[in-house]
Formats: structure tokens, C-alpha cells, sequence
């Protein structure tokens, strides 16, 4: 059932035995029968919240983890747990599949289903998981200067010890790696795609900062020379993390359109044009999953230095301007790809020398300032103080301020800020 799962404020105080994390309704009944017959303390816990058991590790004998047709964003996350529990010395149990071959067990009435555990297809019996879990047991015990009676006796338990969580350990450190190292190509690839240089002229300077969550990440940006006159740069942020979000970043940035050619004459869009054929786009394509994004796109006269600009659920655009309080410019528009005939509005604004736009995601939010309900946003006293330096030195602040920050690592968001200084 549902409510067999626990949540933070129900995990025991005390030692237990066994932490089952599982992405499932409920426990396996040969599984919760063999607990019982054990007498084995437990608990469950779903696996996205696992934070919640973090400061408790200390009083977890063993876990065994139910990844049972677990998507690639969850495995992410249970690759992290893993690396988590090892460092405790916390041996784990992964089931990863239910096979419907029997296994002969002599412990237990006998079941017609099976288990497949840490990556193999190997089917094992309510037996061979009472072995691991025992030996965990005793090892963590042992570790802990806990009184233990083996439950099997001691020859067995330092065979199985070696040879098991050996395995065990070896499979799941290989598919950490394998994981891992996936993730890291993914991370350069995105990365790619991000600008190779900004477009600096005499009259406009940029810097930004690009901070991901995990190895690929949820944002993207851009800023790129539209013709003779006019920049348009952008920041997106796609409703999510991991790798299905960091595959429509890509889409995103192909399917951002700044302006289109028919036959020798071109037509730059205007800010609101832009956010309305995005949504278009992504409306249309039916994504699966992250489907959903915002963005604030701008459109930047370099001659006149007029900014247009328009949004689309994300947080507003940053003027920063000498010897005046930072000012968000407002604009309404609704998230991208949730109704395909949305209307975006856009506004304009006259730049001045010494002038900084700031666009950022809303994982930089909290460096930012902060919304109360009764008098709207307030900028951080420590990024008023950021006001006056050249965008360049802004960003290299704001970056260090970002990372030095002390969040719980369940809260990490990604990170882009994007900034433009009209030189004086």
C-alpha cells in the first residue's frame, strides 16, 4: 500500500536493521515475510527521499535498494546513494528486476517468482538475499562495535563475505563508473552547444556564469550577433534535471529562431514573436516528460541601445544602473510548451553608458533576492553590493558567492547567469 511508505518525520530514532529504499507501492510479501521470520527491524522509504534518512545512516544496519524499472534520471540518483552508503560502510542489496523462475529456498514456503540483483540476470532465492543481508549485518556490527551472533555460522559468512560482497561492491561500482562517465561526456557535449565566445564590441561587454546541478544541466544560454545592429541573447531554463532535461536544452536552442530569410531580405522577430514560435514548437513537438521550460529572450539595438524584451515563466530580466537600487523589468508570459496559442507581450527600455542587463535561471534566485507576500521582491544586500563593478568582475563575484554558498545538496539547482555592461 501507499501509506506503508514512510516519511521523514516516521523514521525511528533507534538501530535499524534493515532501510528498504524502493521505487514501488510496497514491499515484496516474500520479502516482508522473510523480515518478520527474521525478526529484522525495518523500515521503507521512498527513494527520492533518502535525504530525508541521511543523518540517521549511522543507525542503519543494511539497505536494500528496489530500483525495479528504474528510468535513467532515477538511476542517476541511485548511483549518488550508493557512493553515499559505501562511504558509511553500509553494504547494500540492489534488486534491479522480478523474474518469474523459481528458486528452490529452504527457509521459506516455497514462491514461484525470484530476484535479480546488482545489474545481472542471475536469478536468486528468498535465501541466497537472507545470506546478504546477514552478512551485512554482522559486518556492519562488527564495524560498529555492536554485540552480534552470527545468524549463519562464521566459516560460511567469511566465504560468502568475500565472494558475494565482492561481487556485490565490483557490480555496483562498475555501474557508478559507467554512469558517471556517461554523464561526464554528456556534460562536454551540452557544453558545446553553449557559446564559444560572447559578442563583444566596443560599446557592449559581456561575462556569464554556467554552474550545473549534476554533470549536464537544466539551462542554457546564448547571446549571438543577429546583423549589423542587433544582438538577441537569451537564457532558458527547462522545468526539471538530469539528462531529459539536458536534451531539450538542445532542442531549445535549435528551435529559438531569431530571425528568418526569404529570398534576399531577412526579418529580425521581436522578443514576443520569438517566445510565441518557441512555444509553437515545443507545443507541437508533444514531448515526453520535461516538457515544459521558460526563457526571457532580448533583443538589443547596438546604435540606438534600445532593449526589447519579452519572457515566458521565467524570472525577469535585471537592470543595473548607477547610483540606483537594482530594478527588475516586468513582463508577462506563460511557461513554453503548455498551450500552443499563447500570447507573449514585450517591452522596451533606453540603455544608458554604464548600464548592466543581468539575465539568470532560477536556480541563481536565491543570490539574487528574494519574494515576500507583502512587499514583493527584495534584491540580497551582498548583490546590491555587486552593482557597480564591470560585468566582468560582477559575474567572478556572483560565481564565488554561488559556490561558497552552503546549500543541502537535495536543493542544488543549476546555475546560469548571463550580463551585459553598455561600456561608457
Amino acid at each position: 500500500m501507499v501509506n506503508e511508505l514512510l516519511s521523514a518525520l516516521e523514521l525511528q530514532k533507534s538501530f535499524v536493521d534493515v532501510l528498504y529504499l524502493t521505487n514501488q507501492k510496497s514491499i515484496p510479501q516474500e520479502i516482508k515475510r522473510l523480515l518478520k521470520e527474521r525478526n529484522l527491524t525495518h523500515q521503507v522509504l521512498r527513494i527520492d527521499k533518502f535525504a530525508d534518512a541521511r543523518n540517521r545512516l549511522g543507525l542503519v544496519g543494511t539497505v536494500i535498494v528496489d530500483a525495479v524499472d528504474s528510468d535513467a534520471h532515477q538511476q542517476q540518483k541511485l548511483a549518488r546513494i550508493i557512493e553515499t552508503l559505501e562511504m558509511e560502510n553500509i553494504g547494500v542489496i540492489l534488486i534491479t528486476d522480478r523474474v518469474q523462475v523459481p528458486v528452490k529456498s529452504f527457509s521459506l514456503a516455497p514462491v514461484k517468482s525470484s530476484f535479480t540483483m546488482s545489474g545481472t540476470t542471475e536469478a536468486v532465492s528468498i535465501d541466497e538475499l537472507w545470506t546478504r543481508v546477514s552478512v551485512n549485518l554482522a559486518y556492519r556490527k562488527k564495524s560498529e562495535g555492536m554485540a552480534v551472533k552470527p545468524a549463519i555460522p562464521p566459516k560460511q559468512i567469511q566465504t560468502i563475505y568475500k565472494n558475494k560482497l565482492a561481487e556485490q561492491l565490483s557490480m555496483t561500482g562498475a555501474m557508478v563508473d559507467n554512469l558517471t562517465e556517461q554523464l561526464r561526456l554528456a556534460g562536454l557535449v551540452q557544453q558545446d552547444f553553449l557559446p564559444t565566445q560572447l559578442p563583444n564590441t566596443d560599446k557592449i561587454k559581456w561575462a556569464a556564469v554556467f554552474l550545473p546541478a549534476e554533470w549536464v544541466s537544466g539551462d542554457i544560454y546564448n547571446a549571438v550577433r543577429i546583423d549589423e545592429k542587433h544582438l538577441g541573447f537569451y537564457v532558458a531554463d527547462v522545468v526539471g534535471h538530469g539528462m531529459p532535461a539536458a536534451l531539450l536544452t538542445i532542442f531549445l536552442k535549435q528551435a529559438l529562431v531569431m530571425r528568418t530569410t526569404v529570398d534576399n531580405t531577412y526579418h529580425i522577430f521581436s522578443p514576443a514573436e520569438v517566445m510565441k514560435n518557441l512555444n509553437k514548437r515545443m507545443a507541437t513537438q508533444k514531448l515526453s516528460g520535461y516538457q515544459f521550460a521558460t526563457c526571457c529572450y532580448c533583443l538589443l539595438n547596438i546604435d540606438t541601445l534600445e532593449l526589447t524584451y519579452a519572457r515566458a515563466g521565467h524570472p525577469y530580466p535585471v537592470l543595473m544602473r548607477r547610483d540606483q537600487e537594482p530594478k527588475q523589468l516586468e513582463v508577462r508570459g506563460s511557461l513554453l510548451g503548455v498551450f500552443k496559442d499563447a500570447e507573449y507581450s514585450e517591452d522596451k527600455i533606453q540603455l544608458q553608458p554604464g548600464d548592466k542587463i543581468l539575465l539568470y535561471s532560477d536556480g541563481a534566485e536565491p543570490f539574487i533576492g528574494n519574494f515576500d507576500d507583502l512587499t514583493g521582491f527584495h534584491f540580497t544586500k551582498e548583490f546590491t553590493e555587486l552593482k557597480e563593478l564591470p560585468i566582468s568582475e560582477t559575474m567572478d563575484r556572483f560565481n564565488m558567492m554561488a559556490q561558497n554558498q552552503n546549500i543541502d545538496p537535495a536543493e542544488v539547482d543549476d546555475i546560469t547567469t548571463l550580463g551585459l555592461e553598455v561600456v561608457e
